[in-house]
């Protein structure tokens, strides 16, 4: 079997508009919708992704689940639970590097060739922007050495500050 290239992009598109065979969703713990782009997904999917989402009883930092996409153009979300900052001495790192990991993970077993993130915990969970996205594409990256059935990871970014701060972390890994 030939080995698929994988790609790493960056996007200023609204995450809920793109046709990716999955999302990811800053989740916070309950999985039932919040602000930021956890509500905004929520919103956008309908009611009947909030209906399944309370099947799941809920997802612990670190972890995520997955859902059907329901109203998006994606097939599937799934609801990545970052860490709140603590300071950096908490596991922090360690948690959001797992979330990435285990969404990665989901969408593999789903076949999903094509998966777009938000920078998770960087809006109200508070996890400073440059850290966040230099673990994020260290994590993808490191996924990509031993899996080969995502072909395309996308950024989000909705920031000028979230922009810069990927565009940094991906020339630093050298993609």
């Amino acid at each position: 079997m030939a080995r698929v290239t994988s790609t790493i992009e960056l996007t200023r598109t609204d995450i809920t508009q793109l046709a990716v065979d999955a999302i990811v969703n800053a989740a916070n713990p309950s999985l039932l919708g919040g602000g930021g782009v956890d509500g905004a997904i929520h919103r956008a999917a309908g009611p009947r992704l909030v209906e399944e989402c309370k099947t799941l009883g809920g997802c612990p930092p670190g972890e995520a689940k997955i859902t059907l996409g329901h109203g998006l153009k994606a097939k599937w979300v799934i609801h990545a639970v970052g860490p709140i900052w603590q300071g950096g001495g908490h596991g922090e790192a360690e948690l959001l590097a797992s979330c990435y990991h285990y969404a990665l993970r989901l969408a593999a077993v789903q076949s999903a060739r094509s998966v777009a993130f938000p920078a998770i915990s960087c809006g109200a969970y508070g996890y400073p922007v440059l850290a966040a996205s230099a673990i994020a594409v260290r994590t993808v990256r490191n996924f990509f050495r031993n899996e080969d059935r995502i072909e395309r990871v996308l950024f989000c970014c909705f920031t000028d500050e979230v922009w810069n701060a990927y565009t940094a972390a991906l020339a630093a890994a050298d993609v």
